[in-house]
């Protein structure tokens, strides 16, 4: 069976400034033994070496050879009391290596879910303090008629509307993405948006760079295009069918008919 796993990188410390306590650091047996009492024979391989974490403080480090901890390693810090010619065990865990099979690392649902997730029946919170939108013009209750007409057109009676900073970031999204002036297809065409019957400016002030195409042939059909974009399906591409020649009349000069002139009477 294919094993799957996430490898994820594990930065190492960085070893401390400080001059190694030769007793500490010859210390490898304690420090196996140490590691022998926690996991078992078993699970402690080979010595990969000793990281110094302060004046007479090392850490060892042995393999661990538990299939289910690849690249994972014991680490044993030990240290030594001035003036002492043995070592004191401080502690002993296990540790991701460089290569160890680890969880990603978290990330909030906020970050995590991406456009395009959203299934049907799934809800995605908007925040409270979202940039993209701002509070709208909801006090209608005792509006005139003809105020409650204009704040209906204008789609104001809304608790929250776009923000100067969402309009401009949908503005730079769209005219920077796939219905842009820069994709592909508007750069291989001659004819834009503009010009085309098909193109639908919006009424709000976005209308001034975009707007919905109505062409299913096109691939915009039914999204937001730029002003400056173009495809193939513009309403000014047509062709011009020329009437097909009409051939000459042929006459046949090699051969004759023999027409019966005989005159019959009645």
């Amino acid at each position: 069976m294919r094993e799957w796993a996430i490898v994820t990188p594990v930065k190492s410390p960085e070893p401390v400034r400080a001059k190694p306590d030769a007793v500490s650091v010859a210390a490898i047996e304690p420090a196996r033994e140490a590691a022998i009492a926690e996991a078992g024979a078993a699970q402690v391989g080979e010595h990969l070496g000793h990281l110094v974490e302060g004046e007479r403080l090392v850490t060892h480090y042995f393999a661990s050879t538990h299939p289910g901890y690849r690249g994972w390693r014991w680490a044993v810090t030990v240290t030594r009391a001035a003036r002492a010619k043995t070592v004191t065990i401080n502690e002993v865990v296990m540790l991701p290596g460089d290569e160890a099979v680890v969880a990603p690392e978290w990330v909030p649902w906020s970050e995590r879910v991406q456009p395009g997730d959203l299934r049907p029946g799934d809800l995605f919170p908007t925040l409270p303090d979202d940039p993209r939108l701002e509070p709208g013009f909801t006090e209608t209750a005792d509006a005139p008629e003809d105020v409650l007409t204009v704040v209906e057109e204008l789609g104001l009676g809304r608790e929250r509307v776009l923000s100067p900073y969402g309009r401009e970031d949908a503005a730079e999204r769209w005219y920077g993405g796939e219905f842009g002036p820069t994709s592909a297809i508007a750069q291989a065409v001659p004819y834009k948006c503009f010009s085309c019957g098909y193109w639908i400016r919006l009424a709000d002030s976005l209308g001034q760079a975009f707007g919905v195409c109505a062409n299913e042939m096109a691939p915009g059909e039914a999204r937001v295009v730029a002003y400056d974009y173009g495809c193939g399906a513009h309403s000014d591409a047509t062709i011009d069918l020329a009437e097909p020649p009409t051939p000459d009349h042929a006459f046949d000069t090699t051969a004759y008919d023999t027409l019966d002139l005989t005159l019959t009477e009645d």
